[in-house]
């Protein structure tokens, strides 16, 4: 077991998560360890307490505590024939410098407490080490779709940038309980992680401006279509990239999305459709540099096919014009 360190972070790790930082320099340390070792304040950065999912600049200095050899750890047991196969059959773009894949409801994309099955697990089938693929963004667990991953250090670097800012578009599909009024338009406001009571450390809740913990969250939204004022089919352009946004947002306007059972509305759920998460991130815009945006589309989950089918949504819609009225 090493005893502390006091690492400072390179040029080549700018804005890189802290668990992920951890995965580079420490391979063998299992994420659980390292959000374990942050909760209780023995991981610092310039001495200060930090957590699994902030991100680093050149020059901090992380605190490192000793650590168990990796004999010390039970080993990871490697990806099973299956597991590889499955991680390939959700790709649906590559090239040199990211894969795409069509994450599937229910799949978490890090693991965690009890979390053993996820999608950072499945990257093994693509690299290790510095050939391994890095996570750049994040999908809750219900919501399927378009989620990217990095094969370079570079660019890792350059996606996390642009899914801090708002260059990168992102277009989700949502079966929502009603029909929004007005069709097209924005919701904004701040929220921030609920704590204490009843909080689940998930869920966000309502905040004001200035208060400790508050971030500002925009959404942008258009009707595509629509059953009978029971249910719609809303577009979503999330312009922040705040935790469970865009749930949020349309419980807060009154339509939550079909399957949410922790953001909810007064609208019933209409009988005989999925209770799954209707929320899909359908497309990613990726801007490049001198040539024209790599736009990534990703196919609708089966429960979704179900839905959409059962209701007749889809035929009527105006896609394209529905899309412009977004820009």
């Amino acid at each position: 077991m090493s005893g502390v360190q006091n690492l400072t972070v390179t040029k080549d790790e700018a804005d890189i998560r802290l668990d992920r930082w951890f995965k580079r320099r420490f391979p063998h340390v299992p994420f659980g360890l390292v959000a374990k070792l942050a909760r209780k304040g023995q991981v610092r950065v310039d001495g200060a307490r930090v957590k699994p999912e902030d991100r680093l600049q050149p020059g901090q200095s992380v605190r490192v505590p000793p650590l168990p050899d990796p004999g010390e750890l039970k080993e990871t047991p490697s990806l099973s024939r299956e597991d590889a196969a499955f991680a390939r059959s959700l790709v649906i773009y590559q090239d040199e410098e990211i894969i795409a894949f069509n994450k599937p409801p229910g799949l978490p994309v890090q693991g965690g407490s009890k979390v053993t099955h996820h999608l950072d697990r499945l990257l093994d089938a693509f690299g290790r080490g510095e050939e391994r693929p890095r996570l750049v963004h994040r999908l809750d667990k219900d919501t399927s779709g378009v989620l990217v991953v990095a094969k370079t250090a570079q660019a890792a670097k350059r996606l996390s940038k642009l899914f801090q800012g708002r260059d990168l578009k992102k277009t989700y599909w949502a079966v929502c309980l009603g029909v929004p009024a007005p069709r097209v338009g924005e919701i904004k406001g701040f929220m921030k992680k609920s704590s204490g009571g009843e909080g689940d450390r998930e869920m966000m809740v309502p905040a004001r401006h200035g208060e400790e913990g508050a971030q500002y969250a925009l959404t942008r939204y258009a009707v595509a279509d629509e059953a009978g004022r029971r249910v719609s089919w809303v577009l979503l352009r999330p312009e922040t990239g705040r935790t469970h946004q865009l749930r949020v947002h349309m419980a807060a306007a009154g339509h939550s999305i079909l399957g949410d059972g922790k953001y909810v509305c007064d609208i019933p759920t209409p009988e005989g459709l999925s209770r799954k998460l209707h929320l899909h991130a359908r497309k990613l815009e990726i801007p490049r540099p001198g040539k024209k945006p790599l736009v990534i589309e990703a196919g609708l989950p089966a429960h979704m096919i179900d839905t959409f089918d059962a209701l007749g949504l889809g035929p009527r819609a105006d896609l394209s014009a529905v899309e412009a009225v977004l820009e």
